[in-house]
């Protein structure tokens, strides 16, 4: 927790720093008086750090309820079978040696080989596989898949991604609006009006502004989720051991299938998400296995 309220200082802090020296400039370039900035866009900062943060930690808190309901995934309360009660007992014992609670555990219904971990904190959360992963990997690479899955939680993976999506969303939001204000008072050629939009250059440029900021945005949370892939990978080889992950990920990378996740949910599985380059939520394969292979998950 405190490694995670470090980051999310550091993030504002080295945001903060950056719009200062904007500001700076700007009072220096005449476009606005001394002091001028903050008065006129001090509400809006406001307003944007709470639509910013409230629609991520909305959705981090019904993250658990989101997946168990976009996937089908059904909650194993009391094993009926063999598969189910090994699972849950795998699941039980390395949420033990991890230090958090055990989650809830599921299965969902897809042909791909798959799991994901979600929920609001370490001790409330949600771990599922699909059927075609316990139907295609041997119990060794389960288990490490599992191992990774528990990895996410126990390092706090869902809360600090919300942390970091809602420090970029308020800034999309204020700086689109603030660029708005600022062209749209250039083109209308009203210093007193500026800041206040209303004309159809404030509208259009926010537009614009948003689309480019959230880009630049997506960039560093999938940045982000590339990191605490590698990351889970060494862990679910601690929880089990390097061969066992190296050859869950192997199986993986020679599976030709499509993710059945939802887009909100694919950044979560073990491999899913995003395009290619700068916007992939997990690295390649070939990269995860050779940073295990490079130091026997160290």
């Amino acid at each position: 927790m405190l490694k995670r309220i470090g980051l999310l200082i550091a993030t504002n802090f080295a945001i903060l720093f950056v719009v200062n020296i904007i500001i700076a400039v700007l009072e220096r370039a005449g476009v606005f008086g001394q002091g001028e900035f903050l008065r006129a866009y001090g509400p809006l900062m406001v307003l944007a750090t709470v639509m910013g943060f409230g629609g991520s930690f909305l959705s981090l808190a019904m993250s658990k309820w989101i997946a168990k309901w976009t996937t089908g995934a059904q909650v194993i309360d009391s094993p009926r079978n063999a598969t189910e009660a090994w699972l849950f007992e795998t699941v039980r014992s390395q949420a033990a040696r991890a230090g958090i609670s055990t989650p809830e555990i599921a299965i969902y219904d897809a042909p791909e080989m798959n799991a994901f971990a979600t929920g609001p904190s370490r001790n409330n959360s949600l771990v599922a596989v699909s059927t075609g992963l316990l139907h295609s990997m041997d119990k060794s690479e389960v288990e490490a898949v599992l191992g990774h899955e528990i990895s996410h939680v126990a390092n706090g993976d869902m809360v600090t991604l919300t942390l970091i999506q809602g420090v970029l969303n308020t800034f999309v939001i204020f700086l689109s609006r603030v660029i708005g204000g600022i062209i749209d008072a250039a083109l209308r050629g009203k210093d007193g009006e500026r800041g206040r939009g209303g004309g159809i250059g404030y509208f259009v440029t926010v537009m614009v502004a948003e689309l480019v900021l959230g880009i630049l945005a997506s960039i560093i949370v999938f940045w982000f989720s590339r990191r605490r892939e590698f990351r889970a990978d060494r862990g679910g080889a601690t929880l089990t051991n390097p061969l066992a992950m190296i050859g869950a990920l192997r199986r993986l990378g020679q599976a030709d299938e499509k993710s059945t996740l939802p887009t909100s949910m694919a950044a979560f599985g073990i491999s899913g998400g995003g395009v290619m380059g700068l916007f992939r939520s997990h690295p390649p394969i070939e990269d995860r296995i050779r940073a295990l292979q490079g130091g026997q998950a160290g």
